[in-house]
């Protein structure tokens, strides 16, 4: 049995990828606010960013392996306050992954595939990083201190959709909440990217670990779609209105930072090191509706701190 450590504990990768883990290793799940109760896995409330804090956690929990999770994530909220998301996808990071070095744990940083202007798409993991807004600048900040400071650790390029805590954290739920109420939403034509859903981007990580994997590897969906398709097949899989999804262009939906239009990644590297197939979009949006129907979502929810 293993020992794990998971920052961001709370969020959409860190939660099913804890909940994962602790049907056969010993987890300890790290999260800023204290919003969990009833969790299989200690939970440890701190933050990480706060000096001392981070050295403590890892006293405690002595982990094998760390899994980081944690991010500011929220695009526009970056540029807003670009000083705080370095500080929390770069600064931390980079210093965690030197603590993991010191204590021979095995470190795991979870990286986005917006690094990339998505000017061309599929793009190789040789290939030179143009990140666009603040939150692509500071994650790719974040990947550069982490292999700096431990040259062995593995460094996880995703994007992601499933069901969270709260249910709102994924675009799959954007549209799942707003489609099952009526209401209609907007599907950008232009944006292209690999979504895998949560729980097979869990059961991947823990491949990659299994395998002691480092480097840099692209962690996506063997596929590609548009954000309007991926709501027009998300909405025919629950049986909702496709009409219901707008397709618009991401020039009209009145974002403040601004998104690579293709963000396409080539996945072979990571493919020949598994030796596996990839999951694929279809798979994935079927595996969300059936966890659905079994109340997986509600399952979750009652893990929320009241």
């Amino acid at each position: 049995m293993t020992r794990f450590l998971i920052t961001g504990a709370s969020g959409l990768l860190g939660l099913n990828l804890a909940l994962k883990l602790a049907e056969t290793h010993q987890v300890t799940g790290v999260i800023h606010q204290p919003e969990l109760e009833g969790t299989p896995f200690e939970v440890l409330v701190t933050d990480l960013s706060l000096p001392g804090e981070a050295e403590w956690v890892l006293e405690h929990s002595l982990p094998e392996v760390i899994i980081h999770c944690a991010a500011m994530a929220i695009v526009d909220e970056c540029e807003k306050d670009p000083t705080r998301a370095m500080n929390v996808n770069a600064d931390l990071p980079g210093r965690l992954a030197r603590l993991a070095a010191e204590m021979g744990a095995k470190f795991v940083h979870i990286s986005t595939d917006a690094v990339f202007d998505g000017v061309r798409g599929d793009y190789k993991e040789e290939d030179v990083p143009n990140p666009l807004s603040t939150y692509a600048r500071t994650k790719l900040a974040g990947e550069i201190a982490v292999m700096a400071e431990n040259p062995n650790a593995l460094v996880a390029r995703v994007n992601f959709f499933g069901w969270s805590l709260r249910g709102n954290r994924s675009l799959a739920e954007f549209f799942y909440n707003n489609l099952s109420a009526g209401k209609p939403v907007n599907g950008f034509t232009d944006v292209i990217f690999c979504p895998l859903l949560v729980n097979d981007l869990a059961d991947l990580l823990i491949r990659m670990v299994e395998k002691n994997l480092s480097g840099l590897y692209h962690s996506v969906s063997r596929e590609k779609i548009s954000k309007y398709d991926f709501g027009v097949q998300l909405a025919r899989k629950f049986g909702f209105d496709p009409e219901l999804v707008k397709p618009v262009k991401v020039s009209e939906g009145g974002l403040l930072a601004a998104r690579s239009p293709n963000l396409n990644l080539d996945t072979s590297k990571l493919v020949h090191a598994l030796e596996m197939e990839l999951p694929g979009i279809q798979p994935g949006l079927k595996k969300f509706h059936e966890l659905s129907d079994r109340h997986y979502p509600e399952m979750l929810h009652g893990f929320l701190a009241e």
